[in-house]
């Protein structure tokens, strides 16, 4: 039997969560604005297809939505609904390793009196949004 050892400094251990902490940030943010918030299909697509697992489950008010071509649709279905109105982040993205939270609210185009406003909370498993949750704090009216 023979064993192999790997030192790990603690510049290693900071450097990988700092790393993951700026993917999770990333994802986050990719979620939010170039999901839910374009509008152009061939980027969201893209979008969807980097920052997602094949098997993406997305739990809202609604029920769940697995995989990416599920996602996509609800998306477009949402940014019919919502008309006009933009996603904007409310606040920093926070996180833990492998999770991520994101406060969102909707304005008017040019605006920043909020319409509604939210929150995402995101699973990641292997640099992607393996799961994600979102919950409406204030409806929109």
């Amino acid at each position: 039997m023979s064993f192999t050892w790997t030192i790990v400094t603690v510049r290693d251990i900071f450097i990988r969560r700092h790393v993951i902490a700026d993917t999770i940030a990333q994802l986050m943010h990719a979620n939010l604005l170039d999901v839910f918030n374009d509008r152009d299909h061939e980027r969201r697509r893209a979008a969807i297809a980097r920052i997602y697992a094949d098997d993406i489950r997305w739990t809202d008010d609604d029920g769940v939505t697995i995989g990416h071509s599920a996602l996509d649709a609800k998306a477009i279905e949402l940014q019919a609904k919502l008309g006009n109105l933009q996603l904007v982040a409310a606040g920093p993205t926070y996180q833990t390793l492998g999770l991520g939270y994101q406060a969102f609210q909707l304005v008017e185009p040019g605006g920043n009196t909020p319409v509604s406003s939210g929150f995402d909370v995101a699973i990641v498993r292997d640099r992607v949004i393996a799961e994600l949750y979102t919950v409406l704090t204030d409806p929109p009216r």
